[in-house]
């Protein structure tokens, strides 16, 4: 758990004539005082109470402060990581995005969007407007400021401090079915006709707008089914085996999720067409003793057991049922009756139409038996809701590197032989860009190694490096790639950016544009630079760890990648001048400039052995594969420079190559055989 900020820090940010009182707990909250001096609410921040992983990897903080009627006075960011905000949109939009707190109460039900037309008019929800293109910050933000005052508000604004929350006994193990299920009332159903949705509008702009409600009174509009998954007897009776088993994963890796079935059979459906899975259900909310409850869709794909009737194996074969979670730390209790709130919509008009809500409930409750209520309750570490959150990406994640280590290593000489080697190469940077780059956000920098330095130096936690999981894999693979094959696993197969340049330098082929190549002097020259770079940058970390930020933008990382060009038109130049310089200059700013680069070079020198293979004949009398590599990687004498090469294999594919190979073509004409080395593959011969 983070700990609260100073109090002082706190303090200075509280808006006059308000105060800062007293502290009430350990997790930094504490009493606001109005200008008399008399208790009027409360000021916390939300990282002590709800570490949610934001998309950076680590949460967000914001500084929230309650009037005693649940009502925001004010939001504030106090800490973010946010690459969309901090590298490319700016701190504006974030700002702006919550200061639309103020007013609106805890008990409203806040949904984050922007719907056309009224939105507010009869309507039950309250939008808040997003931010395009950090759709998932705003999100996370949202659920961050939510969690954190829902605790405050339950366990202050009620007299009475929450207790741990209840969570499904493993003890209890009942024999139960679906008809076990209907007849004890573990399954809770709810039938809405179209006749009282129609109740519910009449008098509203709305109440001619649904045609079929209408025409057919007494047919259903809803149609909901709901069950809490949480105890395992109901889950197992409810769930097919295959389905039963997924989610004991989910929930064993989650902790503290209460799983929550809802399906809906008739017309109304559960989400709109906006709806994004693994977020908030924008048509579904929930309340408990007054107070909301945060639903979260889990993501989960299941199905139902064989005696479950058919209308709700249908409905989940057409998408209308989801396993809904919500964090029982935040205090929801699964063994007190709590209400499903349905939001029915309409439109008024064509071109921007007005849109009104009335809101249908059910009322749900599982007995205290499946339950079982410990002393203390452990939360979640913050790196394992990054984790968690990232399950499905990690998953893909580690297929693709599992692939690429087994096509590099004993695959590597087919791989290097085939004549379609260089579509498969661009294949495989394809997928790095897309996927681990701008899709993962895996673009690995140097900021990561500064960043660890500067904890070095100050003594502090490497914890937050478990907050990017994403990230931490992929810097666990390069580690290992350090000791087979130095620094080209990372530099020539697992970097975005430097794919983008490898994409440029082919477009410039393509286009023919005249390519320039440094001679050999200037190029061991110009390769040095990289580690002067690199000297400057650990020497700001050290010296002015403030300016680290800015010296860091000699990376085009975050333009390319992180933002995918969303920002200030300077950086934009910068990155798109050395993919333009690329299609002349083959990886220029990879060979020369990259910081990253330098390191991974360093991390070079733990290579355990010389993996491309060399015979006697290299560089004496041939020069081909020299003559070839275009990260000028290779001696006059033949020598690799495992320090330079980046791994493309084009002298391992020439090495095996009996029709390029200059040794082995001179042993097909005079029938003998090639002289190979019998020492070390980078020794060169004696003169």
């Amino acid at each position: 758990m983070a700990e609260p900020l100073p109090r002082e820090t706190i303090a200075e940010r509280v808006r006059a004539p308000m105060s800062l009182g007293e502290p009430v707990n350990d997790k930094g909250v504490y009493q606001l005082l109005n200008s008399g001096g008399a208790h009027a609410g409360y000021v916390f921040e939300t990282e002590p109470m709800a570490p949610l992983p934001g998309f950076s990897g680590a949460p967000i903080n914001l500084l929230v402060t309650l009037d005693l009627d649940g009502r925001f006075l004010d939001v504030q960011i106090l800490e973010h990581n946010e690459p969309i905000f901090v590298s490319g949109l700016g701190q504006a939009p974030f700002n702006a995005f919550v200061e639309q707190y103020r007013g609106h109460s805890i008990s409203d039900t806040l949904v984050v969007g922007t719907p056309y037309g009224d939105a507010t008019a009869g309507s039950a929800l309250v939008y808040l407007d997003g931010v395009t293109k950090a759709t998932a910050s705003v999100r996370i933000a949202h659920e961050t400021i939510l969690a954190a005052a829902l605790q405050v508000a339950r366990e202050k604004m009620n007299g009475v401090a929450a207790g741990p929350p209840a969570h499904p006994d493993p003890t209890v193990d009942e024999a139960l079915d679906w008809q076990a299920l209907v007849d004890q009332g573990l399954v809770t159903r709810k039938i809405v006709t179209n006749a009282e949705v129609q109740a519910a509008f009449a008098g509203t702009l709305w109440e001619d707008d649904d045609p079929e409600a209408l025409s057919d009174p007494q047919a259903p509009y809803l149609d909901l089914w709901i069950v809490d998954l949480g105890p395992p007897s109901i889950a197992r009776a409810v769930l097919d085996e295959g389905s039963f088993e997924t989610l004991q994963g989910f929930l064993e890796i989650s902790g503290t999720d209460e799983p929550i079935l809802v399906v809906e059979t008739a017309r109304h459906g559960l989400v709109s067409e906006d709806f994004i899975r693994n977020t908030s259900p924008d048509w579904l909310s929930a309340e408990q003793g007054g107070f909301p409850i945060a639903l979260r869709d889990a993501d989960l794909i299941f199905d139902l057991a064989r005696d479950v009737p058919q209308a709700l194996h249908d409905a989940v074969y057409d998408g209308h049922a989801l396993i809904l979670r919500t964090d029982r730390r935040l205090g929801f209790d699964p063994a007190s009756p709590w209400e499903l709130q349905v939001a029915a919509i309409r439109e008024h008009g064509v071109f921007q139409p007005q849109v009104g809500s009335v809101t249908l409930t059910a009322d749900h409750a599982t007995p205290e038996r499946f339950f079982t209520r410990p002393g203390v309750v452990q939360t979640l570490p913050p790196w394992r809701e990054a984790l968690r959150g990232r399950a499905d990406d990690m998953i893909v994640l580690g297929v693709v590197l599992a692939l690429l280590l087994a096509l590099l290593g004993p695959g590597m000489n087919r791989l290097a032989g085939l004549r379609i080697f260089t579509p498969v190469r661009l294949g495989i940077l394809a997928i790095v860009t897309g996927f681990i780059g701008w899709w993962g956000q895996g673009q690995l920098s140097i900021v990561t190694p500064l960043a660890a330095l500067r904890t070095a130096l100050d003594g502090g936690s490497f914890a937050f490096l478990l907050y990017d999981p994403f990230s931490l894999l992929i810097w666990a693979v390069v580690i290992v790639g350090f000791v087979l094959w130095g620094r080209g696993l990372f530099c020539g197969w697992l970097c975005p950016f430097g794919a983008l340049q490898e994409f440029a330098s082919h477009i410039g082929r393509l286009l023919r544009v005249p390519q320039v190549e440094p001679s050999a002097g200037w190029d061991a020259r110009l390769k040095l630079l990289k580690y002067v770079v690199l000297a400057g940058l650990i020497g700001v970390t050290v010296f002015a760890p403030t300016h680290i930020d800015k010296a860091a933008e000699v990376e085009p990382f975050k333009t390319a990648i992180t933002t995918f060009f969303l920002r200030e038109w300077y950086y934009v130049a910068y990155a798109a001048l050395w993919l333009v310089l690329s299609m002349v200059l083959f990886k220029g700013f990879c060979r020369y400039v990259c910081p990253l680069g330098a390191l991974m070079a360093i991390g070079g020198l733990l290579r355990g052995r010389d993996w491309i293979a060399r015979r006697a004949d290299c560089g004496s009398p041939c020069q081909l594969c020299r003559v070839k590599c275009r990260y000028g990687a290779i001696a006059p004498s033949g020598r690799i420079q495992y320090d330079e090469c980046f791994q493309c294999l084009d002298c391992v594919a020439i090495h095996d190559d009996p029709r390029q190979c200059v040794p082995l073509i001179l042993e097909a004409r005079q029938g003998q055989r090639p002289r190979r080395r019998t020492g070390h593959p980078n020794e060169v011969p004696a003169e």
